[in-house]
């Protein structure tokens, strides 16, 4: 599960990871075991060799402050999204596992509780929340988009389906609006009317990474496709699993690509009322997520003759053009 990693990576440079966060030192990152085994997640590695992360846009410019915020953030969400994905004790019972994955999920909630405790805030257990606690003091984050990624992950234990798209979009709005949420707050910049158009990209980010990623998610279980998409196209979860698209599911991932394009197209003008670092990064969020359902179109929609499908759509639509000289530029 990778829901929240791409929306935050988009804001970290390759060496900007480390050395930004006093809070995750060496010390601290090789610490990480004690919240998590390293027998149960890789959360602890990803905190160890963060610097060898191959972050898609490095952002230079980006205020240290504004570095060490989001890098807080990342590992936050690389935790929550291994617990959830990678937890395991070695049985080979998926409903031990499933049990397991939920309590380590509760015991992260139960940290993030710890820096909103009325009164006196108590010190966090992880390294990785003790560092998040930094962030959530110094740029007012609230706690319910942090409660929010860590119910995404439950959902993850529990529902593999999704019968409408309104029930995907509910699923979006825990998984992926949040850390949007999370980095308007960090840059201080979060308003409602904000809030709102970051929730159109993050939605529709989300669902690019989920048209990415069909087969793989299919071999673990799920399937992000809404239930009634697959029976408006015709389209079967053997279809899905073909090595080849056949015309339904062609059809079918046009149709989703250019609903998600439609919501980036809905969030962009979010760029225009930011100023600095904050317009930089919202607008690399909004010219990945064009380019990733761009190529989508171009590489995941072919016909079985090896032609490609919707190139039409991919050289006019919404999501085939990046970022404008102007959305990134005006003072």
């Amino acid at each position: 599960m990778r829901h929240c990693l791409p929306l935050i990576a988009r804001c970290l440079e390759n060496n900007g990871v480390t050395g930004e966060s006093r809070s995750t030192g060496s010390a601290e990152r090789t610490s990480v075991r004690e919240h998590v085994r390293p027998s149960q997640t890789h959360a602890e590695e990803v905190v160890a060799n963060a610097s060898g992360e191959n972050f898609p846009v490095a952002l230079r410019l980006l205020p240290a402050r504004h570095r060490r915020h989001l890098t807080n953030l990342y590992f936050f969400a690389r935790l929550t999204d291994d617990l959830g994905d990678e937890a395991r004790d070695g049985s080979p019972d998926q409903a031990d596992v499933t049990t397991l994955r939920l309590r380590l999920l509760d015991e992260l909630a139960a940290d993030v509780d710890r820096i909103y405790s009325s009164g006196s805030p108590q010190t966090p257990q992880s390294p990785v929340m003790r560092a998040m606690a930094e962030t959530v003091r110094e740029c007012g984050v609230p706690a319910q988009p942090l409660l929010d990624l860590i119910e995404a992950n439950r959902q993850d234990q529990r529902i593999t389906r999704y019968p409408a798209y309104r029930d995907l979009e509910r699923y979006c709005e825990l998984s992926a609006n949040p850390v949007g949420q999370i980095v308007l707050y960090i840059f201080g910049v979060a308003t409602p009317e904000r809030i709102a158009l970051s929730d159109n990209i993050c939605t529709a980010l989300q669902l690019a990474e989920h048209w990415q990623d069909v087969a793989e998610d299919l071999a673990n279980g799920r399937i992000y496709l809404p239930g009634e998409d697959l029976e408006r196209f015709g389209c079967t979860e053997a279809d899905l699993a073909a090595p080849a698209a056949n015309e339904a599911v062609r059809q079918l991932m046009i149709f989703e690509t250019d609903r998600a394009s439609r919501l980036l197209d809905q969030g962009a003008p979010l760029v225009g009322t930011l100023r600095g670092a904050a317009r930089l990064a919202v607008a690399g969020y909004l010219a990945g997520g064009r380019a990733a359902l761009a190529a989508i179109r171009r590489q995941r929609l072919r016909r079985a003759d090896g032609d490609p499908a919707g190139s039409q759509a991919a050289a006019g639509g919404g999501a085939g053009h990046g970022v404008s000289e102007r959305e990134v530029s005006r003072p």
